[in-house]
């Protein structure tokens, strides 16, 4: 009996071989779509360059994504929660929320700007964006709930439009990119933004005005 089973453990074993190679093969593949993202627009992107940073074939990138639309929807399924975990204050730090989302836009941000600008001409892209901006709400709205959850609904809804684009990588793009501005300067007047919005919506909230 013992004899007969050997074979299978090996077969088992070496199924599970197999897909933990499959599963490091697909990881590294999305990790070279994801650098790619960061130095290209997405139209510039081929299969070859991705492929190429891999160590695959454009085959084995086919075979285990589809062409580039699932590419890009699997990575960013990848790479989601990575950037929530980077992204992600306890809530009312006001100063650990501006930080985190500054350092991400440092190392993203040049490539949010170039996928936003391309989306209305990729749909699997708008998807992505999509999820993106949704996945900015939620992540603002848990930082400042300490504030906004004592709020009727529709101030609430406006105070936390008003703290979404005072945290949006169009605002880090205008003032670091555009205007020059350095980290610490964007920081500055992304806390002055905050801290005007906290004034307007919660004259009594429980929030202090000091520097970065």
């Amino acid at each position: 009996m013992k004899k007969a089973m050997r074979p299978r453990v090996r077969r088992l074993y070496r199924q599970k071989a197999r897909a933990e190679a499959s599963e490091a093969t697909a990881q590294r593949i999305m990790e070279a779509f994801f650098e790619c993202t960061k130095q290209r627009w997405f139209d510039e992107i081929t299969l070859e360059e991705v492929a190429r940073r891999a160590g695959v074939t454009v085959r084995t990138v086919i075979r285990r994504f589809g062409g580039k639309d699932g590419l890009l929807s699997s990575t960013f399924e990848h790479i989601a929660p990575r950037i929530r975990d980077q992204r992600t204050a306890a809530p009312g730090d006001i100063d650990g929320a501006i930080t985190r989302v500054l350092d991400l836009y440092e190392g993203l941000g040049d490539g949010a700007i170039r996928n936003l600008a391309q989306e209305p001409r990729h749909p699997a892209l708008k998807v992505v964006m999509d999820l993106g901006r949704r996945g900015h709400r939620v992540i603002t709205a848990e930082a400042f709930a300490p504030w906004l959850d004592p709020l009727p609904e529709d101030r609430r809804q406006e105070a936390l439009d008003a703290f979404v684009i005072a945290l949006d990588v169009y605002t880090w793009k205008l003032l670091r990119r555009d205007m020059g501005r350095s980290v610490q300067q964007t920081k500055a007047v992304m806390r002055g933004l905050v801290d005007g919005i906290l004034a307007r919506y919660s004259a009594s909230a429980p929030w202090s005005g000091g520097n970065l």
